[in-house]
């Protein structure tokens, strides 16, 4: 049975937000609380259509704070964990900020999950905690092998929420989801960076000869597994999440290129980043075994992505403006 009061940490994030709008879309007798630090890449805005419905109820705070995450666990029957620093190259510049928030966070929540004795607890981990994949797809029962300090902190807090099933019976499930796309992602990643960058007729930059292989989930295939879950997943259990649309990053920047009607010029060739990861893929029987299925048309998608942030360049730049330190440290040299 479906929850009906649900605890969304990261609500004002990427994910988190598509994922707050889709449930409330969806379930209407319902209610959510949204807990979010609303560091540079979380917003308020990211919540539009849902920040005024009653059945919505938003709380700014951190995940690492237990009066906090004490008083919204009380209310709820059970917990969708966003919450995390998520992007590698900030890791390798400030690991132990991904430490705290995406292991010691994930503690917090865990702890006050079993104290208050939630109905189900789903952590949402990432693919990258396999490491490199060359060849064939991970299933749930691959090792882990973590090459950055990113991937790795999600590693923590991913075993963290096995062992508070297997030792305390806290009703967790894992999510490790691939590389997700769609409207309200921070520009600091792939598509929404070079979609800003393009618009500006400035260059992509693509680390190493761009030829790394992702796999490419739609926002809204990624809450509707996730939602299946809810309802029918196993507790103690991982499941991987992807559509099965392996591209290499130049053929992103080039579809990117080809819908904003932008010279291939703007691809420029960077130094690699240190613990690049070559491949992931993921084997996704054991979710299809519950019945979910992607349902979005990559070709159509990506393409009505990068037309949101195209007609979006208010929010892109908005959005930008809160690390403007960041991608000038970052991105001066890579012109």
């Amino acid at each position: 049975m479906l929850p009906k009061k649900l605890l969304v940490t990261g609500g004002a994030g990427f994910i988190g937000s598509n994922f707050v709008r889709f449930w409330l879309e969806q379930h209407e007798d319902c209610s959510i609380a949204v807990l979010d630090k609303l560091t540079y890449a979380g917003s308020v805005e990211n919540l539009e259509g849902a920040e005024k419905d009653p059945r919505c109820t938003f709380v700014q705070g951190d995940v690492c704070d237990r009066d906090v995450v004490d008083a919204l666990m009380a209310e709820a029957d059970a917990v969708v964990h966003f919450a995390a620093e998520t992007h590698v190259d900030r890791s390798i510049l400030a690991a132990g900020d991904f430490i705290q928030t995406d292991v010691f966070g994930t503690f917090v929540l865990l702890e006050s999950a079993r104290e208050h004795r939630v109905d189900g607890f789903v952590h949402v981990s990432t693919d990258e905690v396999y490491g490199e994949l060359l060849e064939g797809w991970a299933k749930e029962t691959a090792p882990l092998m973590p090459r950055n300090p990113y991937s790795a902190s999600k590693a923590g807090g991913d075993r963290m929420a096995y062992a508070f099933f297997a030792t305390y019976g806290v009703p967790t499930i894992i999510t490790r989801g691939a590389n997700t796309y769609g409207p309200y992602q921070y520009p600091e990643k792939l598509v929404p960076f070079f979609v800003t960058r393009a618009v500006r007729d400035e260059p992509l930059p693509l680390y190493g000869d761009g030829r790394q292989v992702r796999e490419w989930l739609h926002v809204s295939d990624h809450c509707g597994a996730i939602e299946v879950l809810l309802e029918r997943g196993e507790p103690g259990q991982v499941y991987n999440v992807a559509a099965s649309n392996e591209r290499r990053n130049i053929e992103m920047a080039r579809i990117i290129l080809d819908e904003l009607g932008k010279s291939e010029s703007l691809l420029r060739f960077v130094k690699d980043r240190p613990g690049h990861d070559r491949r992931y893929a993921l084997d996704c029987s054991k979710l299809h075994s519950l019945g979910w299925r992607p349902k979005a048309d990559f070709d159509a998608e990506i393409r009505a992505t990068i037309r949101w942030y195209a007609k979006h360049r208010d929010w892109c730049e908005c959005a930008l403006a809160r690390s403007k330190a960041y991608f000038e440290e970052q991105y001066a040299d890579r012109a």
